[in-house]
């Protein structure tokens, strides 16, 4: 075989080997569809399974022949006797309570309570029993990057439904009373006019969280109540009708610590509460509290301001006799207080 003959058969072989290399990387692309049908299925199997159970909440007086108007929020059925979970803020103060159904039926249904510290209210459907329902699961077991959905039922009809991730944990937004919700639950899944109320939902299909609230023009940052908070508020509610906190009777402001009290007190606290207003024969009253005090730790956690002196005023703190520290005049004081029941929300 000659030089000339060896050269070309050399260089056809080449182009044999190409050739047969890229079909064989035509033939395998990178295939994303079966990653794509596992997330739409996860989506659709939650939607199928949570999607029966979340309801349209209607508020107000129901106007013969009127035009209906569009719902006010959603709830979550969480028990098969006809609990609904939705916000305080959706139900209000109204005494007239509809539910819709996907289906849409449309059944009456009362207030069992209300707490707008963490924005929940507790309904019970009138009249009617094995209603499908979703389970509450454990919020504490989150994690961030977790898929969720959140489901809500604002035109009665058909579910909305978007999905997103758990962006952060144990967050703290201000509910409309001005106290602050605690454990609260920041996702990327946007939240429909309307959704308020309904459920944010793992991939297990169980409830993590009562969705309440987004931020306009922060691209999509939605909050939902913890699950966890939930079922205590849902306990609360039950045993009691309200949900039980401590009471001492001042309304104050988070204040700075000026440094030459902290020093001369030997104190660390940067922040506390500032005491502004002293309610008549109350327990700050009968404990000798005066407006102008400064309060850096009550039962023996250090208060930074007036969000830690409302969170250690809880329910386990009612009728008990508890050390306080307050600055008066730059001079550390030891005064004990004894906290009543708060009165329930009207």
């Amino acid at each position: 075989m000659s030089l000339k003959d060896s050269c070309h058969a050399d260089f056809t072989s080449d182009i044999v080997d190409d050739a047969a290399s890229s079909r064989a990387t035509a033939s395998a692309p990178v295939d994303d569809r079966a990653l794509l049908d596992a997330y739409s299925n996860a989506v659709i199997d939650v939607t199928d399974r949570v999607g029966p159970a979340v309801v349209r909440v209607e508020t107000g007086p129901k106007v013969p022949n009127g035009r209906e108007r569009g719902g006010l929020g959603s709830g979550i059925v969480i028990s098969p006797d006809g609990l609904v979970l939705t916000n305080s803020h959706v139900v209000g103060s109204s005494k007239e309570i509809r539910l819709r159904d996907v289906e849409g039926n449309v059944g009456e249904a009362r207030v069992l309570g209300v707490d707008p510290d963490t924005d929940l209210a507790l309904l019970r459907a009138n009249g009617v029993r094995d209603l499908p329902y979703a389970a509450l699961g454990n919020s504490k077991t989150l994690r961030r990057g977790q898929l969720v959905i959140a489901i809500g039922n604002p035109l009665g009809f058909e579910s909305t439904v978007t999905a997103g991730v758990v962006s952060a944990l144990g967050r703290s937004i201000r509910s409309v009373s001005g106290r602050t919700i605690e454990d609260v639950i920041q996702t990327d899944a946007a939240l429909n006019p309307g959704n308020s109320g309904g459920p944010l939902v793992s991939s297990n299909a169980e409830v993590i969280g009562i969705n309440t609230a987004i931020i306009n023009g922060a691209q999509g940052i939605c909050f939902a109540v913890a699950s966890n908070t939930a079922q205590f508020v849902l306990s609360e509610i039950i045993r009691h009708g309200y949900v039980r906190r401590a009471f001492i009777g001042v309304a104050g402001q988070t204040a700075p610590v000026p440094r030459r009290h902290a020093v001369l007190a030997g104190v660390d606290n940067k922040m506390g509460a500032l005491l502004m207003q002293i309610e008549p024969d109350g327990p700050a009253t009968k404990a000798g509290l005066l407006p102008g005090d400064v309060v850096i730790k009550l039962d023996g956690v250090d208060i930074n301001g007036v969000d830690d002196l409302i969170r250690v005023l809880d329910r386990d703190r009612i009728g008990r006799r508890l050390a306080m520290d307050v600055l008066r005049l730059g001079r550390l004081r030891a005064i004990d207080i004894d906290p009543i029941e708060r009165k329930p929300a009207r």
